[in-house]
Parts: structure tokens; sequence; C-alpha cells
């Protein structure tokens, strides 16, 4: 008999709704890159490219470094990526052109509509659709268990839009006043402010996190409060950019600087409270021998958590720890759930033995 690798609970099933959801949004991104292309010619967009993807391996360890004591299924991941840059890029375009088109027939004038579309159009349709990542996400609502599930998900889409995005900038930048105005460009984008997108459409990710973990009939208001509150910020550095004063800019960035800081402390707050859930939850299983006093002070620490996979690496098993580690944040995770939703017995008990299961399958000490 074939013993497979992975516990099975621990190998999520490909959704077939977000797959084709990941195609075709990253069809979008590749046609509009194409676009680019041949707009800019082969020099002009491979600099730009080079400049907006050069930050990107940062970023990503950034956000997904929030993501380690529970982490999300690459799939959903990636689909949040792809939808940013795909689907949001294009439609975020084309509603925002039809939008300064309305009001040049009614009679603006080009500088009015510029700035209609840069201050309120721009963050008010973009934001909306980066956050359409998160209700799409919301059929597999199990995936968001937490406040930082929402963070890292609609970080992720913001992310992918300002990749394609940041490509488009600094093209036209390279395009009207050459690689001076791109590098310099880059610099205020790329370098100083490359957190923008995430934080803005976090606050859409935190009300949709808040309203599925919590209870009462107002959480769903959060929804509607975190949209806001990303427009607010986006239309905030928009317009502070449009007015090109240092001092508006410094303002505005301030301010980002302070919803980041926020966000950070949010999600540190936040496996702080659930690595000491574990010492609520996990002794009673002590009697199954899946967990033994060390691995009860092992799981209740990060640094302990950490020293544990290191060591399980020098001993080859470090792929095995990780699955071990990820079961029991998870069998914690079922009885917050539990306690949450008021979970039907049956299905309780058929989760807590099938984590119980890939827990026996990853001890190996």
């Amino acid at each position: 008999m074939t013993v497979p690798l992975r516990p099975p609970l621990l190998v999520q099933r490909p959704s077939k709704a977000l797959l084709a959801g990941m195609v075709v949004s990253s069809l979008l991104a590749l046609v509009v890159l194409a676009v680019m292309l041949w707009r800019g010619g082969p020099v002009g967009f491979g600099l730009s490219l080079l400049l907006a993807l050069a930050p990107l391996p940062v970023l990503l360890a950034a956000v997904l470094s929030l993501d380690r004591l529970e982490p999300e299924p690459k799939l959903h991941l990636a689909f949040a990526f792809a939808w940013g840059a795909g689907v949001a890029i294009v439609l975020g375009v084309a509603l925002t052109l039809a939008g300064q088109a309305l009001f040049t027939s009614a009679g603006y004038g080009a500088r009015v509509v510029d700035s209609m579309g840069t201050v309120f159009l721009a963050p008010v349709i973009e934001e909306a659709l980066k956050g359409s990542a998160l209700l799409l996400l919301l059929r597999r609502r199990r995936e968001i268990d937490g406040l930082t599930d929402g963070i890292v998900y609609a970080s992720m889409a913001g992310l992918g839009f300002a990749a394609v995005e940041n490509v488009g900038y600094y093209l036209s930048a390279f395009l009207q006043n050459g690689v001076g105005a791109t590098v310099q460009l880059f610099v205020m984008r790329g370098l100083i402010d490359p957190l923008g997108h995430p934080v803005y459409t976090s606050m859409i990710g935190l009300g949709v996190a808040y309203a599925l973990t919590r209870r009462g009939a107002a959480r769903y208001a959060m929804v509607p409060l975190g949209y806001l509150a990303a427009v607010v910020l986006h239309g905030l550095w928009n317009g502070a950019a449009a007015t090109q004063s240092l001092g508006w800019l410094a303002a505005a960035y301030l301010v980002i600087m302070t919803a980041l800081v926020l966000l950070v402390v949010v999600a540190v707050r936040e496996r702080r409270q659930l690595v000491a859930k574990m010492g609520a939850y996990l002794p009673a299983y002590q009697q199954t021998g899946l967990i033994a006093p060390q691995d009860l002070a092992m799981l209740g620490s990060l640094p302990g958590r950490a020293r544990a996979r290191r060591w399980a690496r020098r001993a080859g098993i470090g792929r095995a720890m990780s699955d071990y580690q990820h079961a029991a944040t998870e069998l914690t995770m079922l009885h917050l759930r539990a306690e949450r939703e008021g979970m039907e017995p049956g299905r309780f008990a058929a989760e807590r033995d099938a984590l119980l299961g890939a827990m026996a399958h990853a001890r190996r000490w």
C-alpha cells in the first residue's frame, strides 16, 4: 500500500472556479502587458517591467510573513494576485475612462476631468475591483479565519494591481521624459511608497474578515466601512500627488504609514492570541499520545516553533514538523470556529479526527 507523503487534510483540492478565475485574470494581465510592449517598444517596456518587478519579491515576502502561523492555500493567494493584476486592472482602466468620458460630455474641461479621474473615480473603482477578490473568496469562507487572512488576501490583490499599473506608469515616464524620469518615478512608487495599494485594499480585507469572524448583525457594516477607508486612503495619496506639493505628499504618506503600522499590530496581536489559545485547547489531547508536554511548550511559542522547525530540518523531518504544527494550529482554529459558529457536533468530530490523523501521520519524534 502506498502511503501519501502529505497528510490528506493538508492537501487542498483545487477549486475549478478559482482556477478559471486565475487563468482568465492572468490572460488579461498578459494582454495588458502585450499592449504596453507594442506601445513602448522593447527597451522602454523592458526597463519598465524590470523596475516594476524589482521590489516585488521583498514585498511578497513581507506580506506572506504575516501568514506564517496558518499559511493560506497557494491557489487562493495566486488567485488574489492574478485578480488584481488582470481583471481589476482592465476593468479599472475601462470604467475610469468611461467615467471621465461622462464628465467630458457634461461640459467639464480636461483639467477637471483629469482631477476627477485621479482623485475620485480611480480610488472608488479600483478599490471596489481589488476588494471584490475578497468577496469571491467568501464561497470558501473557512479559509478566512481571522483578520490577518483578510489583510493577506487583500494585500496580494493590491500587489498584483500595483505591479501591472507600475509598468504603465514607468513606461509613460520613459516615453515622455526618458530614463531619468523613469528612475525618479521608480524611487517614489517602488521604493518610497511600494505598499500603497496593499494598504488601501487591506482596509477592505479587514472589513470582510471582521464580518466573517465576529457575531452580531452589526459586523456586516464593517465591509462598507472598510471600503470607505480604502477609498479615502487611496484618494488622499492621489490627491496629494496631483498637487505636486511635498507638504501634502508628506502628510498623506504619514497617514498611509500609520495605517500600515496598525495593520502589522493587528496581525501580530492576532498571532499571539492564537498561540495563547493553543494552551487552552490542546492539553486535552495529551491522552491521545499525539501531544506531549514538550510539544505544548513548542506549539505555544513562536520562537519555540521556529527552533523546532530548524531542529527538524537538520534531522531530515522538516516537512513533517511543518505539517504537524500546521495541523495543530488548524485544530485550535477548529475549536475557535466551533465556538463562534456553533458547529454541528458530527461535523466537528469529523474535522477534529481528520486533523488528529494528520498530526499522527506527521509526528516522527
